[in-house]
């Protein structure tokens, strides 16, 4: 899992993004932060399960189905089942060695 680092990182709020296989950061001290690491490597997961082509589309789509739900797209980027999956367990460092395949269908 290569990191890395790209200050010209498009959006204000993109502080980060996992890109399969790279995870790609703005500020390279965040290589640091095994919570934010582990919030990204569990993307990673879900990208290698869904064959990453299909991850993207399904996160575009939850994504817009998730605007219209709650009008906000703060709330509605958190309410995507791929990133309530990894907000609930990225402080589980422990979490990707036990996780069962395809986990974030019990968050949507």
């Amino acid at each position: 899992m290569p990191v890395v680092v790209n200050k010209y990182l498009i959006g204000r709020h993109f502080v980060g993004i996992a890109l399969w296989p790279f995870i790609v950061i703005r500020d390279p001290f965040l290589k640091a932060d095994a919570v934010f690491i582990n919030h990204e490597k569990i993307h990673l997961r879900q990208q290698a399960e869904l064959l990453v082509l299909p991850f993207y589309i399904i996160y575009l789509f939850e994504y817009i189905i998730r605007l219209l739900q709650y009008r906000n797209s703060q709330e509605a980027y958190r309410n995507i089942s791929f990133e309530r999956e990894a907000y609930r367990k990225e402080e589980d460092l422990n979490y990707l060695k036990g996780r069962r395949p395809w986990s974030f269908i019990r968050y949507m």
